[in-house]
């Protein structure tokens, strides 16, 4: 079953109306610091699925629930946490952050960090590169190099990441604001707007 999806500049409308959508960020606390929809609460996949996992049920919104990550994945998976555990109307930014930015959507910036993605990019190309420059002296660190290539395809095949979300849990990461809200305070009738 696909998650279904709402475009840019659906959501840029939607938000200027009364009663427009709840924005559910599950970006790093850190990430959430450095950019963000105005108005979006922040509630990191891993603390949604704790706080998922911890709540005996959630409460059902008076409103639709827009998930907002990087790029999308994050998102899709928040928003089957969130279907499952009975939430109706959940949609997901299509694109993320990325393609909200690249239509002209207005951003709160602030501090600046590295997004998950790009950490995933760095670490996985060092680690690449260490396997191949080692293989010259030991040949069989040429393995570790295959399987930083083997996991990557494996990440783009079933568009989960195990490195981004590894990564996601280190201090730099976790660093700046906590999470915005509880989820439970996030999803319930009549919260702040």
């Amino acid at each position: 079953m696909s998650t279904p999806t709402v475009a840019p500049d659906q959501l840029a409308a939607a938000l200027g109306t009364p009663g427009g959508p709840l924005l559910l960020d599950v970006r790093s606390p850190a990430e959430f610091e450095s950019a963000r929809l105005p108005g979006s609460v922040n509630v990191p996949l891993d603390e949604l699925k704790r706080q998922r996992a911890a709540a005996d049920e959630l409460p059902a919104p008076d409103r639709e629930v827009v998930v907002v990550c990087a790029s999308g994945g994050r998102a899709r998976d928040a928003a089957a946490v969130l279907a499952d555990a009975g939430v109706e109307g959940v949609r997901v930014l299509d694109g993320g952050l990325s393609s909200w930015r690249e239509q002209g959507g207005e951003v709160e910036q602030g501090r600046r960090s590295w997004e998950i993605e790009r950490q995933v990019r760095l670490v996985a190309g060092g680690i690449v590169l260490t396997g191949i420059l080692a293989s010259t002296v030991a040949p069989r660190a040429k393995w570790v190099a295959g399987g930083i290539g083997g996991g990557l395809t494996f990440s783009a095949l079933s568009n989960t990441c195990a490195m981004g979300n590894a990564l996601a849990r280190m201090p730099w990461n976790r660093r700046g604001s906590a999470p915005t809200t509880h989820l439970t305070d996030a999803l319930a009738p009549g919260a702040a707007r």
